[in-house]
């Protein structure tokens, strides 16, 4: 699936976007992320971005916010996505695709005018997002394809094996990062690596990290 909308760099995005407050929820450039969308406050966020530029920022709630807070803490870098698809379910709810398009560092939060948050924020520390598949060449795949293996193996879980092998790098290991069932802060952790070579290398430690702790089981599916 691709966009109609160009995005060559952060002066084709907004600087001031609605965000999207969601742990463990990961979005990444050119990554796609299905949403099911319920409550008012996001309700009318979506109803703005059709009405406007069909951008939402993905970002997670800091994994130290008091989680009884109203308005929780939210970590400084998210990832903007734009709106693919949308369809209303008949029973009050949204079913939307973003596609991703480039990680946003936080400059401030705006105040309130709506029910939804907004943020000003900046994508001039992120340009090579704007580059589909910069870095591919500098991907250890070998290393990310084994840890897959190993993860599946424990997990006693079925993945398409001729899919992998056709998969470009860097659609291979953001499309392995946005499924990973890892916590908030290592999903963090992916999300804030500088460049793919150095994300598939935080995603090849982490899963041999959990792998070492024998933390996979059959209930820690790919997402």
């Amino acid at each position: 699936m691709g966009m109609n909308a160009a995005y060559r760099g952060p002066e084709d995005c907004p600087s001031v976007i609605p965000v999207f407050p969601l742990p463990g929820a990961l979005l990444l450039p050119r990554g796609q992320i299905p949403l099911n969308i319920f409550e008012p406050r996001y309700l009318a966020m979506v109803d703005h971005a059709l009405k406007t530029d069909r951008v939402i920022g993905m970002i997670q709630t800091d994994a130290d916010s008091d989680p009884d807070t109203t308005i929780p803490k939210i970590y400084s870098v998210g990832c903007v996505g734009r709106i693919t698809q949308f369809a209303e379910t008949g029973d009050g709810r949204y079913l939307i695709t973003l596609i991703g398009i480039s990680r946003f560092r936080v400059e401030e939060e705006l105040p309130a005018i709506d029910l939804f948050r907004r943020c000003r924020v900046s994508f001039e520390p992120f340009t090579s997002d704007f580059i589909a598949r910069a870095g591919e060449n500098d991907v250890d795949r070998e290393g990310v394809v084994k840890a897959l293996r190993d993860f599946v193996d424990a997990a006693h879980v079925k993945v398409d094996w001729r899919g992998i092998e056709e998969a470009p790098n860097e659609a291979l290991v953001n499309a392995l990062c946005m499924m990973s069932p890892f916590g908030v802060r290592e999903k963090q952790a992916l999300l804030e690596a500088p460049d793919l070579k150095t994300r598939a290398e935080v995603l090849i430690a982490l899963t041999e990290i959990e792998l070492a702790r024998g933390g996979v089981s059959s209930d820690s599916t790919l997402q």
